[in-house]
């Protein structure tokens, strides 16, 4: 059985395909995450309000993970040709992404514990000034969504959303997670501050705590199946499909994982007992959206 590889030399550049503009936003949003950050923490503690604090934590684990998502691009585009990576850089914002769900599942998890302390041990906050802190964290929270809306890549063909940046989708995402915590922690210096809920402060200090964690493990999941190689089973549907609806070659060995945003490698093993030859079968695979790194394999069944 003999390898057919694509003819040589070739690069390995998988980037996603709006990298750099990404990179770009990303830089943008960083620079307004931390401003936010410091205000907040600075003004929680102050103001005595657990909510405006579990936000302005939360959009600290924001302005690392963002900055580590800068980072992953800048590594990534200037790694992009260096041959110790077999198979590009591609990957390198999944790590990004998992290396920051970690982060947030601890932060959580602090989170969690200081709302439940001062459930235990209530403390005077000041309503009206944290107010104030926590509707403006909102809004640059709305322009870092805006910022990042048009890098937030999908691909919605046949009704999938496979084609995606990781990177990018975990500096969108911490960007929406603190959205929501700035309204919970709105909605909860409105009602003490309005109608004495100071109950209500840490309550939606462990809403924001829930929220992180469960996007944390998110993220986790679906960075750790790319990093894994993971199989695809939309594409490896397609690639058994194609290879053998004419009737006369039988895949027995397929292996179609992501290696990078927008791009997917294969290695496909043929049995065949007529003329198949490895460029007919390439023929086949060829058009499959993604499918940018094809190793065929051909031979007859052993009897």
């Amino acid at each position: 059985m003999t390898p057919d590889r694509a003819p040589l030399p070739h690069d390995h550049v998988f980037l996603g395909h709006a990298h750099d503009e990404n990179a770009r936003r990303t830089r943008w949003v960083v620079i307004l995450t931390a401003v936010m950050m410091v205000a907040e923490i600075t003004a929680g503690m102050v103001y005595g309000s657990m909510a405006l604090l579990a936000d302005g934590f939360h959009m600290a684990t924001h302005a690392g993970a963002l900055a580590l998502a800068a980072a992953a691009y800048h590594f990534a585009r200037k790694h992009a040709r260096d041959p110790r990576f077999s198979f590009g850089t591609g990957k390198v914002g999944d790590l990004a992404g998992f290396a920051s769900a970690l982060v947030l599942a601890t932060v959580a998890l602090g989170i969690a514990w200081e709302s439940v302390v001062r459930i235990v041990n209530p403390l005077n906050v000041a309503f009206e000034e944290a107010l104030i802190v926590a509707v403006i964290g909102l809004i640059v929270n709305i322009i870092s969504a805006m910022l990042l809306t048009h890098g937030h890549d999908h691909d919605h063909e046949h009704g999938h959303a496979h084609h995606h940046d990781n990177n990018m989708r975990s500096a969108y995402v911490h960007v929406l997670a603190d959205a929501l915590t700035s309204v919970f922690a709105i909605a909860a210096l409105i009602a003490g501050w309005w109608l004495g809920w100071v109950w209500l402060d840490p309550v939606v200090g462990l809403m924001g705590a829930a929220v992180i964690a469960r996007w944390a493990w998110t993220l986790m999941k679906d960075t750790g199946a790319v990093l894994l190689d993971a199989d695809v089973p939309e594409l490896s549907a397609q690639v058994r499909h194609r290879v053998e609806a004419p009737g006369d070659a039988r895949i027995n060995d397929l292996h179609v994982w992501r290696v990078g945003p927008t791009a997917y490698a294969a290695i496909v093993c043929v049995d065949s007992d007529g003329p198949v030859s490895n460029g007919v079968i390439r023929e086949r695979l060829a058009g499959i959206k993604g499918l940018r790194h094809v190793t065929v394999e051909c031979g007859v069944p052993h009897a």
